[in-house]
């Protein structure tokens, strides 16, 4: 979990999120949304793939990307539990 924190903690991977919500990407297509080095674009993916919010899947000569939806799934149900755990008390 500390992993995906740290991964959403930074304004360009979240792009990089955002960028794959509309389907499979590259890095190169990826890389094309930012005005930063390819490297450095490869270092966000690399972080992205450890916190396992991304798959990367090589068709071809190429490395696709997509969201691992079940990460974001996993997530949404341990932050709604706190809603349902309170009884509606102020803190």
């Amino acid at each position: 979990m500390n992993a995906l924190f740290k991964a959403l903690s930074d304004e360009n991977r979240r792009k990089i999120l955002d960028l794959l919500r509309n389907g499979d990407l590259t890095a190169g297509d990826i890389a094309n949304h930012f005005e930063m080095s390819k490297p450095g674009v490869s270092q966000h993916l690399s972080v992205l793939k450890n916190a396992e919010l991304v798959y990367a899947i090589k068709k071809g000569q190429y490395v696709y990307y997509s969201l691992n939806s079940t990460v974001f799934q996993d997530v949404l149900k341990w932050i709604i539990q706190f809603n349902s755990n309170s009884k509606g008390e102020d803190l």
